[in-house]
């Protein structure tokens, strides 16, 4: 199991460390570019990885075809995930741009808006690499070739670093965008990551028979149904957990430019914590969807478990240090007094929920390599719209407890959300095992 996740934690360390260099670097420009920046990304991310939440099922398919060695099958859930990108992509670019009319109409911070609106543009532009990537990423994940995946993210930091350093400052005669700036050097990075892991397949091919240049590249539709099927429930969960961080997200925008930004930062730092139960996560798809490949049920089951406590032994290290040092981690990020104040406070409340988030994404992993993707989607649509939202909302405006509110309502949530899906896959395993 280690040897899977600790590669895929990296990489979506990786990834989260290119969302950390742009807020850093938003950060020079003031409290509103910073505000803007974390609203966007909060914004854009839950409809984009909501797409690439499409083509997880890819790990289903992919990893139980590995695990029952047909490389054949394998590769057929790589063209049709291919097709299934192609089709998404439109699609999401409409729904990413339809949010600048939207905010604006909801009385959006005015300073906030004139930046948000050519940032999230400049991000659209990137959702067709960012899909492919997604697609290449879970085949080769599936197949045990993780390294590149790591590669690709790493190295794609620091192409995102210097293109934020020219086209932000405008250095080397680049022009000075701004925030608009970190939008392309973002899109510019995932075209690059993309086309690693399409050198990587490319390679890969060459050493195991060209096995892709011998079937068909056309769509099927019954196995794109079949991927929809298994990625519908996982995109769904996605979106009701990422609608409702760009909700409380919105409601943090209402309050002062202060609160938005400490809120912005706090997101930022949770973000990065469950990138490693996150990479654990897809190693636990990948492992867990192998082993019922090949007919091995209580190998399944144990895979799940190592998962899942690797999952828990990190993110319980992590709530005592959101606990213990908020301030030293909000430093950071910005030297305002009052946002370190707010931000300190709003860590403080997320330290309670970070054991609970890690069971919850692991176990979710776990699932997803049953084939289980509709169990987490509801756990998720109802902790999150029935609990988080109305708490959140009652707390921060009816209550006055401001941004505070909104964490306790997230901590409720995924407290919730953690328990239920750590007992459900608790009985799929003693299932599958019997």
């Amino acid at each position: 199991m280690l040897r899977m996740a600790v590669p895929l934690a990296l990489a979506e360390l990786g990834w989260m460390a290119m969302g950390l260099e742009d807020t850093i670097m938003a950060g020079r420009l003031g409290a509103a570019a910073l505000g803007a920046g974390s609203l966007g990304a909060m914004l854009f991310y839950p409809i984009a990885i909501c797409g690439t939440g499409f083509l997880l099922g890819m790990d289903t398919l992919v990893a139980q075809a590995h695990g029952a060695r047909d490389a054949v099958d394998c590769r057929r859930t790589l063209v049709n995930g291919v097709w299934l990108s192609l089709a998404l992509a439109p699609f999401l670019a409409l729904a990413i741009l339809l949010l600048i009319p939207l905010l604006r109409a909801t009385g959006t911070n005015a300073n906030v808006m004139a930046l948000f609106g050519p940032f999230l543009k400049a991000l659209a532009w990137g959702l067709p690499p960012l899909l492919f990537y997604a697609a290449f990423r879970r085949y080769l994940q599936a197949i045990n070739v993780v390294k590149p995946v790591t590669f690709a993210l790493v190295s794609a930091n620091a192409i995102n670093v210097v293109g934020n350093w020219l086209l932000m400052y405008g250095h080397w005669g680049a022009p000075r965008m701004g925030l608009e700036g970190s939008g392309w050097s973002t899109t510019i990075a995932r075209c690059y990551m993309a086309a690693v892991l399409l050198a990587t397949i490319v390679w890969h091919e060459r050493r195991t028979g060209k096995i892709l240049l011998a079937i068909s590249w056309g769509p099927s539709i019954e196995r794109i149904r079949r991927l929809a099927g298994l990625g519908m429930p996982a995109a769904l969960q996605i979106l009701f957990e990422g609608v409702v961080f760009g909700l409380v997200s919105v409601f943090a925008a209402h309050l002062d430019e202060v609160s938005l930004a400490a809120h912005s930062i706090a997101i930022n730092v949770v973000s990065t914590t469950y990138m490693v139960p996150l990479g654990i996560s897809s190693a636990a798809a990948v492992r867990v969807g192998q082993a019922c490949g090949a007919g091995d049920a209580r190998g399944a089951a144990t895979r799940g478990w190592t998962a899942i406590l690797l999952g828990a032994l990190f993110m319980g290290g992590a709530g005592v240090l959101l606990g213990a040092a908020p301030r030293w981690i909000v430093r950071i990020y910005t030297q305002d007094a009052a946002v370190i104040a707010g931000g300190a406070v709003l860590l403080r409340i997320a330290a309670l929920f970070q054991l609970f988030d890690g069971l919850q994404v692991v176990a979710t992993g776990a699932l997803r390599g049953l084939g289980d993707t509709r169990t987490p989607m509801l756990a998720h649509l109802a902790g999150y719209w029935g609990v988080c939202l109305p708490v959140a909302y009652l707390l921060c405006f009816r209550f006055g407890w401001g941004a505070a509110g909104i964490w306790v309502g997230l901590s409720a949530a995924l407290i919730l959300i953690g328990s239920a899906l750590v007992m459900a896959w608790r009985w799929r395993a003693a299932k599958i095992g019997a």
